[in-house]
């Protein structure tokens, strides 16, 4: 196979990463569709109080949170097809359940149903065993920026869909996804061969502490946590001051469309500069800055439409900011061999900040309105600020995986060592088991020829 071939995935791995994909997505579609909707429509349904509206919203983070690292590790006993199907049918039951209620007690309950579908580990595991080691960091990123897309139609499109079909009719739609991606998981994506753990792509149990007592990591965990905590929050409020500032419902589509097209397009210089210009740190923390300035200013917002349109945009620059650095940064940080868990851990501190930001700042709106979460909003992301600038200076490292063949586990000591010593990588840890060694270099100074040929020299 030519050195181009072997770098295209090949017509499976291509429809594996597709499907898991459009799954993935579809599920986080799901979840984010009543984000920009949900704190107007609560005022219809029966017992709603600000504080139980702010449950509903972040509850699936909960479930989410608590059970995704436990079904990741079932998916290794059972198969990776029987958990993903079981977390479908759990989802398309908790939006059933949601889509027939008329009180907020039983929205709760299907949104904590919905939740606790967790098969995100699951997926991101199926995908390491559809896919070459080459051709993995592709696949899981590309999986990745299906949340990332979910979110951004989920923001334009809630408000429309919802003007359209209502609420209720959103959680009938995403049970009509869930049974969709049971179809595709059944009948589009391959079964895999054999189920192999892949440290790069998936978590492991016994991981999850040497991840734990990594300040860095912890401190990037905490940095998701807080995102999403903030970002629940001021959603229960920010429909309601669109509202107020002379916007139905029926138009939020119309602010939102232009805010994230511009906020998108406005943080690309950043993230450029980033890794170019090796700033990540001051950027980032430049971004959390931003955050608090924003939040304290809509705290003190008039009922403006173009106040609100300027200061959103500001605000989604600086949270696609954050949200797209935070993976990357996790990615540089983490060991060679531990990336699959670094993701795994950060990933339920996402789904947690959000329950929590639903929890609390519905909360905060009960007992101070619409400022008092605003407020709350920028002390949150002051602590996170304390807490981010004791981080070190990122490395500017991507990840490898590479096939090796070994006969013994000292042959694999002897490899890591001599990998080491290749210009521009910076970690490398050989498990003999897997065959495989996993790398972190730096691509500026990395010798290319140098690694082809200590692997090549394996085979």
């Amino acid at each position: 196979m030519s050195s181009f071939q072997h770098n295209k995935m090949t017509s499976a791995e291509r429809r594996a990463v597709i499907g898991l994909a459009g799954i993935y997505g579809s599920r986080m579609l799901g979840l984010f569709l009543i984000l920009p909707v949900f704190a107007i429509f609560a005022e219809t349904l029966e017992g709603t109080t600000p504080w139980l509206a702010g449950l509903a919203v972040g509850i699936y983070g909960l479930t989410q949170a608590l059970l995704q690292l436990p079904f990741g590790f079932l998916s290794d006993r059972i198969g990776r097809k029987p958990v993903i199907i079981g977390g479908l049918i759990l989802f398309a039951l908790g939006s059933v359940i949601a889509a027939m209620s008329t009180d907020i007690f039983w929205i709760i309950v299907g949104r904590a149903v919905q939740g606790s579908g967790a098969i995100a580990a699951a997926v991101m595991a199926l995908a390491s065993d559809l896919t070459r080691e080459e051709q993995r960091t592709k696949s899981m990123a590309l999986i990745g920026m299906s949340i990332g897309s979910a979110f951004l139609l989920a923001m334009i499109f809630g408000p429309m869909i919802s003007s359209t079909i209502g609420v209720s009719g959103i959680f009938w739609l995403t049970a009509l996804l869930a049974l969709i991606g049971m179809f595709i998981i059944l009948f589009v994506v391959p079964s895999p061969q054999t189920s192999r753990t892949r440290r790069d792509a998936v978590p492991l149990p016994q991981m999850v502490g040497q991840v734990l007592r990594n300040p860095d990591l912890v401190r990037l965990d905490v940095g998701i946590f807080s995102l999403h905590l903030v970002l629940t929050a001021v959603f229960l409020v920010i429909p309601l001051a669109l509202r107020d500032a002379g916007l139905p419902l029926t138009e939020h589509t119309w602010v939102y469309l232009p805010v994230m097209i511009i906020s998108i397009l406005s943080m690309v210089p950043f993230i450029i500069l980033s890794e170019k210009k090796r700033q990540l740190k001051p950027i980032f923390l430049g971004g959390i800055t931003v955050l608090i300035g924003t939040h304290l200013v809509m705290a003190q917002l008039p009922p403006s439409e173009n106040a609100w349109f300027i200061t959103l945009i500001v605000f989604f620059t600086a949270f696609n900011l954050l949200e797209a650095t935070l993976p990357s940064l996790v990615s540089k940080t983490s060991p060679a061999d531990a990336k699959g868990t670094a993701m795994g851990v950060y990933s339920t501190s996402q789904f947690a900040g959000a329950f929590f930001g639903g929890l609390i700042g519905g909360w905060a709106h009960q007992q101070w309105g619409n400022a008092g979460v605003f407020e709350f909003a920028a002390v949150i992301c002051l602590i996170w600020l304390v807490v981010a600038s004791g981080m070190r200076k990122p490395r500017h490292t991507t990840s490898q995986v590479r096939t090796v063949q070994l006969t013994s586990e000292a042959a694999a000591s002897e490899l890591a060592a001599q990998l080491e010593g290749v210009a521009g990588v910076e970690e490398a840890v050989v498990i003999y088991s897997d065959g495989v060694a996993y790398l972190k270099v730096d691509k500026q100074r990395l010798d290319n020829a140098r690694l082809d040929a200590i692997v090549g020299a394996t085979a």
